[in-house]
């Protein structure tokens, strides 16, 4: 099996060097960029996992983010967002963009390698029958590839998006609170606000459209998936 592929997005080339040579040292392919337009250059679908720094001249990570989640090919590729920026809005504007995990600077080299290896193995250790689909109505969840599509069209779903639209939708009628949500969907090693379940279920609904009705608010309990 061919190593995971992550790419490094830092204008301080000396960290991308330090990240490189470490996370090769893991056994990792290691690519590096030091500016959210050279990044784009490269053949971002081919990667596992993304390195990006917040505050770069030019394209800012966060933007770059926002750009590579509305292109379905790079959607659900993972994010982690390592910054000096560590505010709670700035972690919820992360997140809300759909990051897997977010590291403040300064950081020690151990702490993300641990990050990266949890982050990789969320994303890598389910396995699911090619042939598994969830369907529902006009919506089509394709369990291998991990797309969704209505009536047949693709909607770019993060990869955090996709797994609570699956719990969500393969449990109809049963109220999740905010923390099984938490606990199914992110893991202890991430520090989430509550909040960002409710950002991610906005978001979630409205890229599903008039789908999105069918996924409830229940006030005082949390959210469920309404098949009436």
């Amino acid at each position: 099996m061919n190593p995971p592929r992550i790419l490094v997005v830092d204008d301080e080339e000396d960290l991308c060097e330090i990240l490189q040579f470490n996370l090769e040292g893991e056994g990792y392919h290691v690519d590096t960029a030091n500016s959210a337009e050279e990044a784009l250059e490269k053949d971002l679908p081919s990667y596992q996992l993304f390195l990006f720094d917040v505050m770069m001249g030019g394209l800012s990570g966060f933007k770059l983010a926002d750009k590579l989640r509305k292109d379905e090919q790079t959607a659900t590729i993972p994010i982690i967002f390592i910054t000096a920026k560590d505010t709670e809005n700035d972690l919820l504007t992360g997140f809300n963009i759909g990051a897997d995990d977010y590291i403040s600077k300064p950081f020690s080299i151990r702490e993300v390698t641990v990050r990266v290896k949890a982050v990789l193995r969320r994303t890598q250790s389910k396995e699911v029958d090619p042939q598994d689909t969830l369907t529902f109505e006009n919506l089509t969840m394709d369990l291998a590839r991990k797309t969704v599509a209505l009536d047949n069209k693709p909607v770019a779903l993060t990869k955090k998006e996709f797994e609570m639209l699956y719990l969500l939708v393969s449990h109809p009628g049963r109220v999740f609170s905010r923390e099984d949500i938490l606990r199914r969907v992110w893991t202890d090693d991430v520090y989430v606000l509550d909040r960002t379940i409710d950002v991610n279920i906005t978001r979630l609904r409205k890229k599903l459209d008039s789908f999105g009705s069918h996924i409830v608010t229940r006030l005082g309990y949390g959210y469920c998936f309404d098949p009436h």
